[in-house]
């Protein structure tokens, strides 16, 4: 019984948590305002009157930049994760451990991630750089 009284906060948070959003939107629907007219009925539903094309094209660079971001941001996660995995508290080997103890631990684990990571790193900027020839942006 002791256990179960434990996890009476956790219930109540969890009851909570769901009940909240779903108070909230009905909620919203018996306090809004509802003033309905043609003009808010459009398309964009601002009281504007829409100008021109909804669909426009965005240059190319744009999707390039996007993807090198994304390339060196799971880069750098990544590597954050490789230095905690090495230098962290949770590594397992014990905290005066010196660095030569640590890969030897890691090695392993860590080369051939290492070794497999870097070139996939250096094709995906490559491509994303060749696709186009100059990036403006």
């Amino acid at each position: 019984m002791a256990l179960l009284d434990a996890y009476v906060p956790v219930v109540l948070f969890l009851l909570v948590a769901l009940s909240f959003p779903l108070l909230t939107f009905f909620a919203t629907r018996l306090f809004r305002p509802t003033h309905p007219t043609p003009l808010k009925d459009l398309t964009y539903e601002c009281g504007e009157l829409p100008e021109g094309e909804a669909a426009i094209q965005f240059h190319f660079q744009y999707y390039m930049f996007a993807l090198i971001f994304v390339v060196f941001d799971v880069a750098a996660v990544f590597l954050v994760l490789w230095a905690l995995m090495i230098y962290g508290t949770a590594s397992g080997v014990g905290p005066g451990a010196s660095l030569a103890d640590r890969l030897v631990v890691f090695g392993p684990i860590f080369a051939p991630m290492l070794l497999g990571f870097i070139p996939i790193l250096f094709v995906a900027t490559q491509y994303a750089l060749k696709k186009e020839s100059v990036i403006h942006i």
